[in-house]
C-alpha cells in the first residue's frame, strides 16, 4: 500500500481543478456542438474558425480520444493513488504520459495561431503547459512511489 502524501493530493487536485474538469468541459462540447460559435470560441479564439477540415478533424479525433481514454485513465489513476494502490500510479503514468505527449505536439503545432491571441504566459501554462508540467511531475511522481521512495 502507497499511502497518499502530501504531494499525491497537491498533483490530484491540480489535475481535478486545472486539468481535468476543463478538459472534460471543452471535449464535451467539442463532441457534442463541434461547429457551434461557442466550442470554437473556446477551442479557436474568439470569432475564429476552422483553419480547414484537417484542423477540424484533430480536434474532433482528439476530444472523443481525451474523453474515451485519457480521461477516464487520469480519474481511475487518481482514485488508485488516493486508495494507495500500485495500480493508480501506474495508471497515473499513462495518464501523465499522454498528457505530456500530445500537448508537446500542440505546444509546436498551433503556436503560429493561438500564441498571437493570448500571449505568451497564458499560452505556455492554460492552454498546454498545465497539461505538459502535469504530465512530467505525475510521472516522475508515480515512478519514484512505485520505486518506493516517499515524498
Amino acid at each position: 500500500m502507497l499511502e497518499p502524501t502530501f504531494i499525491t493530493w497537491i498533483l490530484v487536485l491540480f489535475g481535478l481543478v486545472l486539468i481535468f474538469l476543463p478538459m472534460l468541459y471543452v471535449q464535451l462540447l467539442m463532441v457534442l456542438r463541434p461547429h457551434s460559435q461557442k466550442t470554437k470560441d473556446i477551442l479557436i479564439g474568439k470569432g475564429d474558425d476552422w483553419r480547414d477540415k484537417t484542423h477540424f478533424r484533430i480536434s474532433y479525433g482528439a476530444a472523443w480520444a481525451d474523453l474515451v481514454i485519457w480521461l477516464p485513465l487520469l480519474v481511475a489513476g487518481s482514485i488508485g493513488v488516493i486508495l494507495g494502490q500500485a495500480w493508480g500510479y501506474g495508471l497515473w503514468a499513462a495518464s501523465g504520459t499522454i498528457s505530456v505527449y500530445i500537448n508537446i505536439i500542440l505546444w509546436f503545432s498551433e503556436r503560429e495561431y493561438v500564441y498571437p491571441a493570448c500571449g505568451p504566459l497564458v499560452y505556455y501554462t492554460i492552454y498546454w503547459g498545465f497539461q505538459v508540467y502535469w504530465g512530467l511531475a505525475v510521472v516522475a511522481y508515480a515512478v519514484l512511489r512505485l520505486a518506493g521512495v516517499t515524498l
